[in-house]
């Protein structure tokens, strides 16, 4: 196998079984923890890989779809022997996983499994467990090691570096009829017109939520009913508005100022965020943490403010047709799109940072906005919505199209970078695990003893 194939070989390999292993990691337990007998596949330091723990694994591939008639027991199970050893070498390290760290991951998941499932008794349901208490026993101690092994992964590779002299070698390195091919690309600018939200609509739910609070101060209603009944966020509104948070947790600015001023059992006034207007109470500060709730109110858009935004942009699209003003000129005055406004309206591709979007790549969405556009067209005015479901308008130009073509050098540099990179990163842990596994006890039992590993496990 030539070079840059065994490269993307290995990086394809490893990079869908790391997944694998990280989603698999709600089934992959230590010794300790177990609590069927069963049989020893393997010991790596202070871990063990348990028969069981494979059957699993295939049980969960299965369950997802993936066909794994070719996966074989001794794949998962060297996965399983890296997995294991970057954990066990950063506990020898010091590499520190904190309980907060812990908890703060477990909250963001299960936060993020209520906003798709529902409520909170529905993801223990899923997973079998009876309460929270349950859930988070569970959980702890694989969160643990897998951090534990990405932190130590992290550690292996934090000083790689590459020099222009490098990538330029690996290029050099590569076979003519292997060098890859760059798939069609765009780039590609926007101008965005919301509707006005006016002062007037905004102080309706500002005096909504305050008759709320009114209600809940007066005794005559709950706040976990209200919040049932009223608030507009769909990933608490069904579990009356509870959330557990501490300075870490990733909400917005603006709502972690307002929870961490308050005292237990006090209420906010109405304040506002980009997902529109709240009020919290806060029911128990336990250390770092704050259990509270809260109840979301959106403002209305009025028909006539979605009349006068469509007139705005089709107004601006007008004037750029007419040579009155350049698209990026009108980004840079009149988008509302904070983000883009002031580089002319360019969008960049949030997996690189680039201008540049992989056509084959693009969200299906978007890419049916530009499909058909040329270099330099602007598109018809577009409906769109925000995460938040707000309604704006919007037009889209490409600024440039490039057809598929095979890497070169000089256009292709940082993608040509990024794989003479991530080669020169594989090195590194390959490097390391051996390294690790020589001077680690290691030892593989019963029908695993005739695999052929891709590291030495066997210690031949």
């Amino acid at each position: 196998m030539t070079p840059l194939k065994t490269m993307i070989s290995r990086f394809l390999n490893k990079t869908i079984l790391s997944v694998v292993v990280f989603v698999l990691g709600t089934i992959m337990t230590t010794a300790q923890n177990k609590q069927k007998v069963d049989g020893v596949a393997a010991v790596v330091g202070d871990f063990i890989v348990l028969d069981s723990d494979i059957d699993l694994m295939y049980m969960e591939l299965q369950a997802q779809g993936i066909d794994t008639k070719n996966i074989t027991r001794c794949e998962l199970l060297g996965n399983q022997l890296e997995e294991k050893l970057f954990a066990h070498q950063a506990i020898q390290d010091s590499i520190v996983v904190t309980d907060e760290e812990v908890n703060q991951f477990i909250d963001q998941q299960l936060n993020s499994m209520v906003e798709q499932i529902g409520s909170k008794q529905k993801v223990y349901d899923y997973y079998k467990k009876k309460d929270e208490q349950d859930f988070r026993s569970y959980f702890s101690e694989i969160v643990k090691m897998n951090k534990l092994s990405s932190q130590m992964k992290r550690k292996i590779v934090d000083d790689v570096t590459i020099t222009p002299e490098e990538v330029k070698q690996f290029y050099n390195g590569i076979p003519k009829d292997e060098i890859p091919t760059i798939g069609a690309e765009i780039e590609i600018a926007q101008i965005t017109i919301q509707p006005v939200i006016t002062k007037e609509d905004k102080q309706i739910v500002i005096d909504k939520l305050k008759s709320i609070k009114k209600d809940i101060l007066d005794g005559t209603s709950s706040f976990t009913s209200k919040a049932v009944i009223y608030s507009e966020d769909p990933g608490s509104s069904s579990n009356g508005g509870y959330y557990k948070i501490n300075k870490k947790t990733q909400f917005v600015k603006e709502f972690k100022e307002v929870a961490f001023r308050l005292n237990e059992g006090e209420i906010s006034e109405p304040f506002e965020t980009e997902f529109g207007f709240h009020i919290i109470q806060v029911d128990k500060i336990i250390g770092q943490d704050v259990e509270l709730r809260h109840i979301l109110i959106s403002p209305k858009v009025t028909t006539q403010a979605v009349k006068d935004a469509s007139a705005k942009i089709e107004d601006i699209k007008a004037k750029i047709e007419r040579g009155e003003i350049t698209f990026e000129e009108a980004a840079k005055t009149s988008s509302d799109d904070k983000d883009t406004k002031n580089n002319g309206g360019v969008l960049l591709n949030p997996r690189t940072s680039e201008p540049k979007f992989e056509v084959s790549k693009l969200d299906p969405s978007l890419y049916n906005q530009v499909n058909g556009l040329n270099q330099g067209d602007v598109s018809q005015v577009l409906v769109d919505q925000t995460p938040q479901g707000s309604k704006f308008f919007k037009i889209l130009k490409i600024n440039k199209k490039t057809e598929e073509h095979k890497a070169d050098f000089s256009s292709d540099y940082l993608k040509i970078k990024e794989l003479a990179l991530t080669d020169k990163q594989f090195k590194q842990v390959a490097k390391w695990m051996t390294e690790n596994i020589e001077k680690n006890y290691v030892k593989i039992n019963g029908e695993y003893k005739n695999c052929t590993f891709t590291n030495n496990w066997l210690k031949k």
